[in-house]
């Protein structure tokens, strides 16, 4: 297991000491901050990323602190590069008791500016990497029926924006998968669970390596939270899973309002959202980008805006948060109703006196 964790670290949980986790683009941003929590805590953590460098700095990271880790390079665009992935993770580590989907690859651009194989790389990267992942943690934890799947979302799994039509089309369709997943467990009585854990704009290093047609550096829309509060998110999903749960103030806020008022979200993202995914900073020359290929050397867990860090993000389970908006929105109903009936009345004055 590597040496102990140094005793102002050490945070070994009972109800994850020993289990085997899988964490898919575990080399960079959010993966690696959430494949080094995992460690931490005592689980056993396999990473899943093409680039073996990058790899391999994450299990450092994750070896200088305690932790046991091991890495199985693929691309999970490859369906049969994942499959092998996860037997040789079973093989070295033991069966796998809670996968996380989280590999993902964008493309700042402008829908007309987009190529079909952009999207189509994009699309087999962000959705199809998780159903291949889901199908490998299947294939491991249906004989045993149990099992714990969490699909890393996002606000844009909701809500379309500008610039970002690819891979908020992926994040949608990962939404679709996984709800029609569900019900087939269930169906089934099934132990295994599945969460999905939706996140606000989080300052990883996509920001620096992802491919854009725009002419400005990309950046995320405000307010920005740091990797290790979406790694802490994760977590707690995995080990107390329900339906979805979402980070931040600003992910709920997007799914309702997109859900109640979905013109006035239009509006709203179409005059503040695009010049919000644009630094001051020009792109100029070439531009190395990682949908085809890694970009070496950027594989670390923070990107560039830790001036915008914003701390303490709230946690909300899903679920509860739309039964509250509903309960809202019904009252809110009600009142307008109750209102316009008693200015009705008023016109017509009391009952039966016309």
């Amino acid at each position: 297991m590597g040496r102990a964790l140094p005793s102002s670290r050490k945070s070994v949980d009972a109800a994850l000491d020993g289990k085997v986790v899988v964490v898919t683009g575990g080399s960079a941003g959010v993966g690696r901050a959430t494949a080094l929590l995992f460690a931490e805590k005592g689980a056993r953590v396999a990473l899943i990323a093409r680039d073996e460098a990058g790899l391999e700095g994450a299990r450092a990271e994750i070896e200088a602190a305690g932790g046991e880790a091991a890495v199985f390079p693929a691309d999970v665009a490859d369906a049969d590069a994942v499959s092998a992935a996860a037997q040789a993770c079973a093989q070295q580590l033991g069966p796998v008791d809670i996968w996380v989907n989280n590999a993902m690859a964008t493309v700042f651009s402008p829908v007309h500016a987009l190529g079909a194989d952009e999207i189509r790389r994009v699309t087999d990267v962000t959705y199809l990497g998780y159903v291949h992942g889901t199908l490998a943690a299947l294939k491991q934890m249906r004989p045993r029926d149990r099992g714990v799947i969490v699909q890393v979302g996002s606000a844009l799994a909701y809500r379309g924006i500008p610039l970002q039509a690819a891979y908020c089309g992926a994040k949608h369709a990962i939404r679709g998968f996984t709800d029609s997943l569900r019900t087939e467990l269930e169906h089934e009585g099934s132990a295994i669970q599945v969460t999905a854990v939706h996140l606000p704009a989080i300052n990883t290093p996509q920001f620096d390596w992802a491919r854009t047609h725009d002419h400005a550096q990309p950046r995320p829309v405000a307010p920005v939270y740091a990797p290790e509060a979406a790694a802490r998110t994760i977590v707690h999903a995995a080990m107390r899973p329900s339906r979805e749960v979402w980070l931040g103030g600003s992910t709920p806020a997007t799914i309702l309002s997109n859900a109640l008022a979905p013109g006035l979200m239009e509006h709203y993202l179409a005059s503040q959202a695009v010049d919000g995914q644009r630094r001051a900073a020009p792109v100029q020359g070439e531009r190395a980008d990682n949908l085809f290929e890694p970009v070496p050397g950027k594989h670390r867990t923070r990107g560039s805006f830790g001036n915008e860090v914003q701390r303490g993000p709230m946690r909300m389970r899903g679920p509860a948060v739309r039964g509250g908006a509903l309960v809202a929105t019904c009252a809110l109903a009600a009142a307008a109703g109750l209102a316009l009936g008693l200015r009705m009345a008023g016109r017509q004055g009391p009952a039966g006196a016309r």
